[in-house]
């Protein structure tokens, strides 16, 4: 997608209201420190774009991207990480919940792991759930560039048993250094937002 215009349209706390979009969203979930925001300002095609905060775990917002007025990217808080207190994991979690249940706009869910590392009890956790709320994420498996060539594979197999993944379900390597995956991330997020909406209207 060529990018022409970003706006951060929309900052969503504890106690914020959702907006009422009527544009396609995209969600990214992950724990913390786990490449989120580089994520997103690739995709963006931006250097320092997306919002990073200075202290890890304590972004408490719902971050909405406007992308050419076409779609929304969608950043959702970190998760996983141990300095944080319950009621903020507690307040985290309502909010995620409100989010996946209250969005009309709602078209895919992308969950980033650690290429270099098994799945943690938090990444298993969170998969499950957005499982259970009736979604199907899509798997980018970040820090590509962190493991050699000859290793991808095992680390995305060992990935797929880590979480016990729904068969079908994609896994996208992806590094924000090279940039790899940034394409195929890109060609999914059109198949969902877009044909979807095309084949709703062709079936009215």
């Amino acid at each position: 997608m060529v990018i022409r215009n970003i706006d951060l349209e929309t900052v969503c706390g504890v106690t914020s209201a959702l907006p009422a979009n009527d544009k396609p969203e995209v969600a990214f979930a992950g724990k913390s420190n786990v490449g989120k925001s580089s994520l997103i300002n690739a995709l963006m095609n931006r250097k320092s774009y997306a919002r990073i905060s200075a202290t890890p775990g304590k972004t408490q917002t719902i971050n909405f991207y406007n992308i050419n007025s076409e779609l929304y990217l969608v950043d959702l808080p970190g998760y996983g990480y141990a300095r944080v207190s319950e009621k903020e994991r507690e307040q985290w979690g309502r909010m995620i919940e409100r989010y996946l249940h209250g969005s009309m706009q709602l078209r895919a869910v992308f969950l980033l792991i650690d290429i270099r590392h098994a799945p943690s009890a938090n990444d298993k956790m969170m998969y499950r759930w957005v499982v259970e709320q009736g979604y199907h994420p899509v798997i980018i498996a970040t820090k590509l560039d962190k493991i050699k060539r000859s290793q991808v594979q095992k680390h995305v197999k060992m990935i797929k048993e880590g979480l016990e993944l729904v068969p079908g379900t994609k896994v996208i390597p992806f590094s924000s250094s090279t940039k790899q995956g940034r394409d195929e991330i890109w060609e999914l997020i059109g198949t969902e937002c877009f044909e979807t909406n095309e084949e709703a209207q062709d079936g009215e």
